[in-house]
């Protein structure tokens, strides 16, 4: 009876911590939740590039090739593989081409992956402990960066679904043959296809390519070689099938124009505040790696977490950012998990005569330790809207503002003084805060300024066109990555302005070639400016 006693208080104390970073942690699903939900109802790009996604998706639908000529009207050509778009299609086909069908094919998926990592740690514990399950589902959707792309109209978290997928089902089938002897090769094909799903979502799933099959060839070198050729020449084929019906197009948008220029500066800031805003899990998961590295087989969990870490420094190509970390992320969870999970098994394996020579019992100590590390790292990615006064006052509790001072972004007009923004975030604000009325109001005055023409609108963004449907004319970072390499003939599209064929012109953020810019200059005029989520947007009018 005493020795319960004396065990009482420091599970006491471990359940509460547990209970608090539970409730930290649901709260951040709160969150996500309701910025999905404010994203669902706003009809225009919230992200720059979620139209040309939507595009992609009507024109696959219709069952067109989105790889197209950019130098001939209308100056359109994508450099996204097809696959997130695909799942779309039946959505839009349904609902018609609403940014919430794609929104809410990768928020979905986000929550799939989140209970993929989550199945990750459960499968590997001796002893089930939901409580730690749960806060490495909870964590994935708590990343500030998760967070920000999760319920966007863009294909980078539809991939990662993939990712996790073919790694995890790996894991468990090479652990099912190592512990029967029999081989499943049923079951290899199906993560043969995720890997595939995932390369054809977006190419920067090499990454994960690379790690599955180097944990394979450390385990089994004749057969993941063969089952390598085989992959490969899946892969090819049907890489080489696309660039046939394209016509080459497939092959210049998507590899040819898709080698940006990388910016050192970018990449190591990125890198600095991923670790910043992840430092638990990265550390974490990076001691789990080294032991394992040491003290017995390498796991494909930790060669999947370095060689995405690694690979994140793509993040330093331009127009690359914060979500090519979040396969990183991903990992270190599963790793994270793994490794407090052994340390707590080995510790209910101690004989008690041991356990009772030791000053302090090591399991009760763990127990509430790791809750403070979920709490720190919950911490770590603070970010919450502010607009109501229960969620200001909490951001003041944690010692932040109740409202962050940003000036709007802006391209084509003179720089805006800083405005209150009723969002607090540890990474940054320009992306994360849901949409307001506001800005849906101004989105409708942009898209009724192409409605008092006759032309559709030479546009950076696809949505305005789409909301007043006219076709969609230009993709300016497409031409952009065409121009520098090479690819771009702009003699039609700098005729047709110093014709003022197009009677609209909205700007952002300028991405347009050097040349199309001039054009632009020389013939139109800005004739009003208009400010949604943060950014300036420019009208301009043919000069007369």
């Amino acid at each position: 009876m005493l020795n319960q006693i004396k065990k009482s208080p420091p599970l006491t104390i471990s359940a509460v911590l547990i209970a608090l970073a539970l409730l930290a942690y649901l709260g951040y699903l709160a969150i996500y939740f309701n910025y999905a939900i404010k994203l669902f109802q706003f009809p225009f790009d919230y992200d720059q590039g979620e139209g040309f996604e939507l595009l992609d998706t009507i024109m696959l639908g219709r069952g067109e090739w989105p790889y197209r000529d950019a130098n001939a009207y209308p100056f359109y050509s994508s450099n996204y593989p097809p696959i997130y778009h695909v799942f779309i299609i039946p959505l839009v086909w349904i609902f018609g081409p609403q940014y919430w069908t794609g929104r809410l094919v990768a928020f979905v998926s986000s929550l799939l992956t989140a209970g993929i990592l989550g199945y990750a740690v459960f499968r590997e514990q001796k002893i089930k402990r939901w409580w730690l399950v749960s806060l490495c589902v909870l964590m994935y959707p708590a990343s500030n960066y998760v967070y920000h792309i999760g319920p966007l109209l863009r294909q980078h978290i539809f991939m990662i679904l993939f990712e996790a997928a073919a790694v995890v089902l790996m894991a468990a089938v090479i652990d099912k043959e190592e512990g029967d002897g029999r081989k499943r090769p049923g079951w290899l094909v199906l993560v043969m296809l995720f890997l595939l799903l995932a390369g054809y979502t977006k190419q920067l799933a090499y990454a994960t390519v690379a790690a599955l099959f180097i944990f394979w060839f450390l385990r089994d070198m004749k057969r993941s070689t063969l089952w390598g050729i085989g992959f490969a020449a899946v892969t090819g084929a049907v890489f080489l099938a696309i660039n046939i019906s394209t016509e080459n197009q497939w092959w210049m948008n998507t590899i040819s124009a898709n080698l940006n220029e990388f910016i050192p500066s970018q990449a190591i800031g990125l890198y600095k505040q991923w670790f910043s805003l992840h430092m638990m899990i990265t550390l974490v998961a990076a001691g789990y790696a080294v032991y394992q590295l040491y003290f017995e087989r390498l796991s494909i969990y930790s060669i999947w977490f370095v060689l995405t870490v690694v690979n994140s420094v793509t993040a330093g190509t331009w127009g690359a950012g914060e979500s090519y970390f979040v396969t990183a992320i991903a990992a270190s969870i599963i790793l994270t998990g793994l490794a407090f999970s052994r340390m707590l098994d080995r510790l209910e394996a101690t004989p008690p005569e041991w356990v009772s020579r030791l000053p302090i019992n090591g399991r009760f100590a763990l127990l509430i330790l790791i809750p403070i590390l979920f709490l720190w790292q919950a911490n770590l990615v603070f970010h919450m809207p502010t607009a109501s006064p229960f969620t200001a006052a909490i951001a003041r509790m944690t010692g932040r503002p109740d409202v962050t001072w940003v000036a709007p972004q802006t391209s084509c007009s003179e720089d805006l003084p800083p405005e209150p923004l009723p969002y607090v975030d540890d990474a940054f604000v320009l992306i994360g805060r849901p949409p307001t009325v506001e800005d849906r109001l101004a989105g409708e005055q942009i898209a009724a300024e192409i409605l008092q023409a006759e032309t559709p609108a030479f546009s950076e963004e696809a949505g305005f066109n789409l909301y007043v449907g006219r076709e969609v004319v230009t993709n300016p970072t497409q031409l952009r990555n065409l121009n520098l390499a090479g690819l771009l003939d702009k003699t039609e599209m700098v005729t047709m302005l110093e014709e003022q064929a197009f009677d609209t012109i909205i700007f952002r953020a300028q991405f347009y070639p050097p040349e199309i810019l001039e054009a632009i200059g020389q013939h139109y005029e800005q004739t009003n400016l208009i400010q949604m989520n943060g950014f300036v947007y420019c009208i301009y009018r043919p000069e007369n």
